[in-house]
């Protein structure tokens, strides 16, 4: 990993301007029936002019062969090492719906399900219900009652929602309900040391109310946990970088990551067009922008090829408008790969551009995992991402004499 404190160290502030665009889940793999990736087979012109005007390569999130989650992506990006920095999935996805933690607090993102007759999982999502359904079952959810702890139980967005357990002794060291695959039962959440033993046991008696609660439904019968955690204390773009930095982004728990390290998250609407509109609004109030895509992560996670190619074609339509703010550095990837044809996150490399003034241009004509490949900036850690683009921006200093 790269040395962070040493970029800290020539930090500097400048009223030059970056963007990173992060497309959620933006790396794919080739279709079978056409030996082509959802970035190959994709209507992209702008991002292909753009690539052909950058420096390009690709990024390890975490290290070759891991497969990040979405915190860990982002904080990579964001200049901290995502391993030493773990933040857990219910922390970020609590401080992204603006719910206050208290220290002990141990914070677990939920999923509503669907089991079928036998128990088995059909769809880790339900259907991806509407946040309109879903908050109901959260209030039914939240009238639950566990001896010797408190819980309270709040919506996210669509099937997602988050539950935040108090009480004294609370420990976060618990393994996960969520098996992360169709066909199986949901686990049961076990201690991870002596300490998390009566926690365990409050959250396993918690999930099998819910479970009651839940039973006469077809759809979203169930709920899964994952992520448990505290809220960690991390230093601030600000202290660190010396950036302003503004986030903008639709999803609560990447405005939670945007939120832990000091960014000011911008009050926007629900679609990307209205997250461009955002970041044009307050260009002259920040020096680094975070923009947020989801939609190419959500239908790789769904296995849908059409659909992400589809959603990459949306992004692409918007690349003028953000080219329109002329950034002295502007920079897109994602926070990891999510191919259709695996219908998951995965382990494989992320494309990667940065178009500056400072950079030449290589060979690389679009954007693609295979045109990338052969571009100046090779394979390199995603904690790369930031001093690469301060260097850019000439908000880094000379190190040494």
């Amino acid at each position: 990993m790269m040395d962070l404190d040493l970029v800290a160290s020539v930090a500097r502030e400048t009223p030059s301007k970056i963007i990173l665009l992060v497309i959620d889940g933006l790396g794919g793999l080739p279709n079978s029936e056409t030996g082509k990736s959802e970035l190959d087979t994709a209507c992209i012109p702008n991002l292909d002019q753009l690539a052909a005007e950058s420096a390009c390569g690709l990024i390890d999130p975490v290290f070759p062969g891991i497969t990040p989650g979405s915190g860990p992506g982002h904080l990579a990006l964001f200049g901290y090492d995502p391993v030493q920095n773990l933040v857990g999935r219910g922390v970020l996805e609590a401080l992204g719906i603006d719910l206050e933690l208290k220290p002990a607090d141990v914070a677990s993102r939920g999923n509503f399900c669907t089991l079928d007759k036998n128990g088995l999982i059909t769809d880790r999502r339900a259907g991806r219900i509407s946040t309109h359904e879903s908050a109901p079952l959260c209030q039914l959810l939240d009238r639950i009652e566990v001896p010797g702890m408190r819980l309270s139980v709040h919506p996210v967005r669509d099937h997602r929602f988050v539950v935040i357990f108090q009480g004294s002794g609370i420990n976060d060291g618990l393994t996960e309900s969520d098996p992360q695959k169709l066909g199986v039962s949901p686990l049961e959440v076990k201690p991870l040391s002596p300490q998390a033993e009566a926690t365990a046991q409050g959250v396993n008696v918690f999930i099998a109310q819910a479970k009651d609660a839940l039973r006469c439904r077809d759809v979203a019968n169930m709920i899964l946990l994952r992520g448990f955690s505290r809220s960690p204390t991390l230093p601030t773009m600000k202290d660190r970088y010396r950036l302003k930095a503004a986030a903008i982004a639709a999803y609560p728990m990447y405005r939670g990551l945007a939120k832990l390290v000091g960014m000011e998250v911008l009050p926007m609407g629900n679609s990307f067009e209205e997250e461009v509109e955002t970041l044009a609004r307050h260009y002259g109030e920040h020096d680094f922008f975070y923009i947020h895509f989801k939609g190419a992560d959500a239908a790789g996670e769904d296995g849908d090829f059409a659909s992400k190619v589809q959603a990459l074609e949306e992004v692409d339509s918007f690349i003028p408008k953000l080219r329109e703010l002329n950034p002295d550095v502007f920079m897109i990837t994602g926070d990891h790969s999510t191919p259709a044809v695996l219908a998951g996150h995965s382990w494989h490399p992320v494309p990667f551009l940065l178009c500056s003034q400072w950079a030449s241009p290589d060979d690389v004509k679009e954007l693609s995992e295979r045109a990338c490949a052969s571009g100046a900036l090779g394979r390199f850690p995603a904690t790369h991402v930031l001093p690469l683009a301060m260097a850019h921006a000439l908000k880094l200093t000379k190190f040494g004499a």
